[in-house]
């Protein structure tokens, strides 16, 4: 299908493009832009008029929650909602069960996402065998089934030999390992962030000590192994200030955070809502504001919107007991724009976060509207005001920190691999 996009804000971070223009796509490619090609004929227009046309967003943390978690969410109404909040492309992690540590159930996994309309998904492989952190897997069988890095998700890795040598045959072989620093023995038990709140509230706390330990072993491990490393879900000022001095080091590491964290601190715990039981815990206001001064001078390099649906049963009990997570997917974009709005950050800045630098991260094409790219692309009305409700959302699980809060920008039009695979009704 020939499809002309037109008249819409052309945003686009690789190319540092931001002007009005047509977009054209031909067989599942952008084909042109502003300039029409020789012979083309159009079998659809999209009027993008007062609208952003950019590149379809990348995600780098999505759980489907197959297999075995289908009572939580199926991969038709994730992949929908992916595609509902302009996700184009997704990292998906391997604490399924069981868990993405055979190239049999990668493999099934990129099958079933690939029949059904949707975002393209690149799974992470399981770096220890069932997630225990005792075994590494075979990596590079589970890359050749299609895995684009390796992780232990929220697992806890105890074994820092085990670490050693993962580090050591990823950097051998040129495999990422993305990792989420939380020494478990400093946080076992605990259910929010480790301060008066915590301690008010009669809630078991999870010290900011438990990240920076966990982060302080992973950065000399690799400083010794040369490994690429992202570090997955950062919450911690002390994180950050860690972070920047790796990379004036010159380690290859690079860092994301989930939205949830961009706005929301442990002060929001006072309602005792388990929807706010989200993993890492929200911390301190100070914390959440070195986060957002991150994202802006870029010692921050993606924003993902760690979206983990829960049912509501798990949900419906008092705040220690229930199973952490929030559904993300349809926020991602409008919590980007919100923080963008709020620190004067400018909207190409603000996409670049979860479109370009997260591609790039996760080592995928995508992310940027160059002419012969894949025609996968998001277009949205940054003004658009509406209101998260469960009716409002696609996803299966609607366990977000941000029910019947107002939110502004809204997905129009998904297009990926040149097919309108989300169309906002009118």
């Amino acid at each position: 299908m020939k499809i002309l996009i037109r008249n819409g804000r052309v945003i686009d971070p690789m190319s540092a493009r931001d002007e009005v223009a047509d977009v054209y796509v031909a067989a599942g490619r952008i084909v042109g832009i502003d300039t029409a090609p020789a012979d083309f004929h159009a079998n659809r227009t999209l009027d993008a008029s007062g609208l952003v046309v950019c590149p379809g967003l990348v995600d780098l943390s999505v759980r489907l929650r197959e297999p075995g978690f289908e009572y939580r969410a199926t991969l038709e109404s994730e992949m929908l909602a992916a595609a509902a909040g302009g996700i184009t492309s997704l990292a998906c992690p391997p604490d399924t069960d069981p868990p993405l540590d055979e190239p049999g159930l990668v493999e099934m996994l990129k099958f079933r996402a690939k029949n059904l309309p949707g975002p393209r998904v690149y799974p992470i492989g399981a770096m220890t065998q069932k997630l225990e952190g005792m075994m590494l897997t075979e990596m590079a069988e589970l890359t050749e089934a299609g895995c684009r890095a390796f992780t232990q998700a929220d697992a806890p890795m105890t074994n820092n030999q085990v670490l050693l040598r993962a580090m050591e045959y990823a950097a051998t072989f040129g495999f990422a390992l993305w990792l989420r620093p939380q020494d478990v023995s400093l946080a076992r038990g605990g259910v929010a962030h480790d301060g008066a709140i915590a301690s008010r509230l009669g809630l078991p706390g999870i010290p900011v000590l438990a990240e920076t330990v966990a982060l302080a072993t992973i950065l000399q491990l690799a400083r010794e192994t040369g490994a690429r490393i992202h570090l997955a879900r950062l919450s911690a000022r002390e994180s950050i200030a860690m972070v920047r001095a790796a990379k004036a080091q010159g380690l290859a590491v690079t860092c994301d955070v989930a939205t949830p964290h961009v706005h929301l601190s442990e002060n929001d715990l006072v309602s005792f809502d388990s929807h706010l039981h989200l993993v890492p815990p929200l911390r301190s206001l100070r914390d959440r504001d070195a986060i957002r001064e991150a994202l802006r001078d870029g010692s921050i390099d993606a924003l993902c919107s760690d979206h983990t649906p829960v049912d509501e049963d798990a949900k419906q009990v008092p705040f220690g007991e229930s199973v952490p997570g929030a559904s993300g997917v349809e926020l991602l974009l409008p919590l980007t724009l919100k923080w963008a709005r709020e620190m004067g950050v400018p909207l190409m800045q603000a996409i670049d976060l979860i479109s370009w630098k997260p591609a790039q991260i996760l080592g995928v094409p995508g992310g940027n509207l160059a002419v012969g790219s894949y025609a996968d692309i998001c277009i949205f009305d940054e003004t658009a005001d509406w209101v998260v409700t469960p009716k409002a959302l696609a996803s299966q699980g609607d366990n977000t920190p941000f029910l019947n809060h107002p939110m502004q920008g809204r997905v129009r039009y998904t297009l990926i691999d040149g097919h309108i695979d989300f169309e906002a009704p009118r």
